[in-house]
């Protein structure tokens, strides 16, 4: 496609998607249930060809030399599968949020005003590697009485369209438009930046990637833009602390997989027990192959764990969003210098605590700044499945319009509406 067919391309699909939305908007909520079910079918019963296509796209992407994680990314497993089925299944079972009247009041006048929760219409999605946002999104669109225009990354671009034809049969088997969920067909980048700077027919837009992904759309967007830039995630281990709870969360919130935005980048430590913690949880680190990046207080304690890969940390450390088998570890005084030192570096993604303080959990929770803050929880669950949202758009660590996961309510606005019998204004 040259540049003048990616416009007209982007055009038309933003033309269908505004005129889906309307029917979107008035459909009930047996018909969504309905193309939220049929999708979960679908999926279940096209495994084996959805691996077919994925394969294609694996393949390719090896052959290209991916790096690991954003391949581990790519692949589309039967688990995989069997979760998003899940959470088309699990939104179907929530109940419909769209045309909820809440706060209607009574004023002096005899007016009664309240706000409806409506859709927000159009929205946009920009993603990479991971093809279950193809699912992850359309069911949150479904669900929420929206049209989406779905552009995936070239590396998925087999396995995306192949789960989008699925989508849109669920969508016509339940009697709405097949263009209420369309997946942008070419992977010419200008397909991007045509819908970034369409508000006539894309109301927000969503990207869910790289760092430099993101900052490309908050940059040329002319629509407004829901973003996380990064995952500087951390795990606090207080005094005191149930240090075999200590040692089995860290471990998940780092080990468990390596590439999501909610595992963990640093993990505090009061120093009070970190001469009794740090080497249980060094030893699985050198086990796993974990990389530990150190201040000069840890570096001293750790050196003494046979097989540790042991580096002394640099400021920039603190920063580092690594999405690989590498963590940096700081001993501190105690909470004030943990909540501080997560306020200054952190990307107020999630931040946990460990502790058996009552008190300190209650500090942590209100003055650490972060979409997520969790208390003796691994990280690894600032997820919208694992909120029970059904499935997420993305993960916001912008403070409007949405925070944290963004499900159903976060694809939704609110206006004001207002009851009467005649009455005028004097």
């Amino acid at each position: 496609m040259n540049a003048l067919n990616v416009a007209e391309y982007t055009q038309t699909l933003g033309l269908q998607a505004r005129q889906a939305s309307a029917a979107m908007a008035r459909a009930n909520a047996d018909t969504k249930i309905k193309a939220l079910r049929t999708l979960a079918a679908l999926l279940r019963a096209n495994v084996q060809s959805l691996q077919a296509e994925n394969a294609k796209d694996v393949d390719r992407a090896t052959a290209a030399g991916l790096a690991a994680p954003m391949l581990d990314r790519l692949k589309l497993t039967p688990k995989i599968i069997e979760t998003v089925a899940q959470g088309c299944e699990q939104l179907a079972s929530m109940p419909d949020i769209i045309g909820e009247i809440s706060g209607l009041k009574q004023q002096p006048s005899g007016i009664r005003v309240g706000q409806m929760r409506v859709p927000i219409g159009v929205f946009g999605m920009i993603y990479e590697s991971r093809p279950n946002v193809t699912i992850e999104a359309a069911s949150l669109s479904i669900k929420s009485g929206n049209a989406c225009i779905l552009r995936g990354g070239s590396e998925a671009i087999d396995s995306n369209k192949a789960l989008a034809r699925l989508v849109q049969q669920a969508l016509a088997e339940a009697g709405l438009p097949a263009e209420a969920v369309q997946l942008v067909q070419t992977t010419d980048r200008e397909a991007v930046g045509q819908l970034i700077t369409m508000p006539q027919y894309v109301d927000v837009i969503i990207p869910r990637g790289g760092k430099g992904l993101i900052e490309r759309i908050s940059r040329e967007a002319k629509v407004p833009v829901i973003k996380h830039l990064d995952g500087n995630c951390h795990v606090y281990v207080d005094d005191p602390a149930d240090l075999e709870m200590a040692v089995r969360v860290a471990d998940n919130a780092k080990t468990q997989k390596y590439s999501p935005c909610n595992a963990i980048e640093g993990l505090l430590v009061a120093r009070t027990i970190a001469k009794e913690f740090l080497p249980q949880i060094g030893t699985i680190f050198a086990v796993k192959g974990v990389e530990m990046r150190c201040d000069a207080q840890s570096l001293a304690i750790l050196g003494a764990v046979q097989g540790a890969n042991l580096k002394a940390a640099t400021e920039q450390d603190w920063y580092e969003e690594y999405l690989a088998p590498i963590i940096s570890i700081k001993v501190v005084d105690g909470i004030d210098e943990a909540i501080a030192h997560i306020n200054r570096y952190s990307s107020h993604h999630t931040d946990a605590i460990i502790t058996r303080d009552h008190i300190h959990s209650q500090r942590f929770l209100r003055e650490v700044d972060s979409a997520s803050v969790m208390v003796n929880a691994s990280p690894r669950f600032a997820d919208g499945f694992e909120f029970g949202l059904g499935a997420e758009i993305g993960i916001s660590t912008d403070k409007f319009h949405a925070r944290g996961p963004v499900g159903i309510e976060g694809l939704t606005s609110l206006k004001w509406v207002v009851l009467g019998d005649g009455e005028i204004r004097t």
